[in-house]
């Protein structure tokens, strides 16, 4: 047999594992789309050691029991999890979505848990590990999958809606688009004072127009080549003006990662002594009261559980893997892996991993299978031996891909019957609700609970389903837990 049929064989057989023709796609869309995914989502190894690195605990410890912080050995367990994990979700779960330390939930563990003094950082994870094996029992029992049929379609079409808002925001905010110019009476503002007057920014809208323009086009791999195309645009402007991060005395700065090889660290030998620094149990003996260790639990698990939701749901509208429920393919192994997820991330003690919604971008440059995780995961191992291949494309270069892919989304609203207020309400509120309040989950709850009350005070509360009312209630009960620590007189 020759080398040649051998190959063919091979790519045969990942075709029909992981249904790339079936799926309209093909081995280049989903090299394409991981590697997308991944320039868009790496920013990630660079902000949660930033997160996580700089707050002690009230043992004086920095993650990693250190006297000083740690942020290499921090980043290169991120990026490793990160990759072993997002390979097992496209190897097992065959759906393009990666796996990262989820943001809000490492700012939550930093500065909720450690950083008010509560809980030692192995404490801290512990509570993530025991967070993550809840909801494991709760996929494995089938109840997080019924949650999924359990919500209205229009409700499912809106999810997606404002995560796709959610995407153009970050996008926005991180590359100071949008601003909060604490001076100014408005909550937010355009730029500098209304205008745009750093090139880091400019790029940022560059990049914009540009993949505007590949998609018109109709190029293959439009976001993909804008990501590329704008960061050698930003090493050129880089090397010829300097300007260096962003900072208070620089605000003309780039926004966490400068376009530059000067003093990148090539390094092939990462410090992996992070993983593994967790109590489990440690937390219920740490002088906390009982019953704020079980609340931080639920706070954690309602985050965890209902974001995954949004975010696969979203992925899956946009990748067009969603059946007639709005129910995305293999739905209850990629919330298998994602429980897995929040464990690995807690046991490796850089807080828990979840789906990432960037994942969309990847998809919105051709990706449909779970080949475009592995290439993703890979990436995501590589740079945990060569860091700053993660570290030197801009947010700026980057975050332009999320304000198109967020349009791509937006798409869906169309579906919903707006002239339906009973469902107009919960819609548009759950579409507003994630950029603006920061939190898919947020947008989730309130879009539930809406749904609920306005379903039941309008006489129709037989076509609310039973995990409807249960979902509506979690979130109830978890936007009120700091009032209800206040009655209790719990810290």
């Amino acid at each position: 047999m020759t080398s040649t049929t051998q190959d063919t064989g091979v790519l045969a057989r990942l075709d029909a594992y992981f249904g790339i023709t079936a799926r309209g796609s093909s081995f280049s869309q989903e090299i394409r789309g991981g590697f997308t995914t991944f320039f868009t989502m790496a920013y990630i190894v660079v902000l949660n050691p930033l997160i996580l690195g700089f707050v002690q605990d009230k043992e004086g410890n920095f993650l990693g029991g250190g006297a000083e912080p740690n942020l290499g050995m921090i980043a290169a367990a991120t990026a490793l999890v990160a990759g072993v994990l997002t390979i097992l979700m496209g190897a097992y779960a065959r759906f393009p979505i990666a796996i990262a330390a989820g943001l809000g939930i490492n700012a939550f563990v930093a500065y909720g848990l450690v950083g008010s003094g509560m809980f030692t950082w192995p404490e801290a994870m512990g509570l993530i590990v025991l967070e993550g094996a809840l909801v494991l029992v709760l996929v494995l029992t089938k109840l997080r999958i019924k949650f999924l049929h359990a919500v209205p379609m229009p409700l499912k079409k809106a999810i997606a809606a404002g995560i796709g808002l959610f995407l153009a925001y970050i996008a926005f905010w991180d590359s100071r688009m949008v601003t909060d110019d604490l001076s100014s009476a408005t909550p937010g503002a355009f730029g500098d004072g209304g205008s745009i007057s750093t090139v880091p920014t400019l790029l940022f809208l560059v990049g914009i127009m540009l993949g505007g323009i590949l998609l018109v086009r109709k190029v293959k791999g439009a976001l993909l080549l804008s990501i590329v195309s704008v960061t050698v645009l930003a090493f050129i402007v880089e090397a010829i003006w300097s300007f260096g991060p962003v900072a208070e005395d620089n605000p003309g700065g780039w926004a966490l990662v400068v376009p530059t090889f000067a003093g990148q660290d090539w390094s092939f030998l990462p410090d992996l002594g992070l993983i593994g620094q967790v109590s489990l149990f440690g937390g219920f003996s740490s002088g906390v009261a009982i019953v704020t260790v079980l609340m931080t639990i639920f706070s954690l698990l309602v985050v965890d559980f209902f974001d995954t939701l949004g975010t696969m749901t979203a992925v899956g509208e946009e990748a067009h893997l969603n059946d007639e429920d709005g129910i995305p393919e293999n739905s209850q192994k990629i919330l298998i892996v994602d429980s897995v997820s929040a464990m690995a991330g807690g046991a490796a003690s850089v807080s828990s991993n979840t789906a990432y919604i960037e994942s969309a971008s990847g998809v919105g440059d051709g990706a449909r299978t779970g080949l475009a995780s592995v290439v993703t995961g890979l990436a995501f191992v590589v740079a945990t031996f060569l860091s700053p291949l993660a570290n030197i494309v801009p947010f700026e270069a980057a975050t332009p891909v999320l304000v198109l892919v967020g349009l791509m989304m937006l798409a869906s609203a169309t579906d919903i019957d707006w002239r339906d207020f009973r469902i107009a309400v919960p819609a548009f509120l759950t579409i507003i609700v994630m950029p603006f309040g920061y939190s898919i989950a947020a947008g989730i709850g309130v879009g539930f609970i809406a749904y609920v009350v306005i379903s039941a005070g309008t006489g129709r509360a037989k076509d609310i389903k039973p995990l409807m009312w249960v979902g509506a209630a979690a979130f109830a009960v978890y936007f009120a837990l700091p009032a209800i620590r206040s009655l209790l007189g719990i810290a």
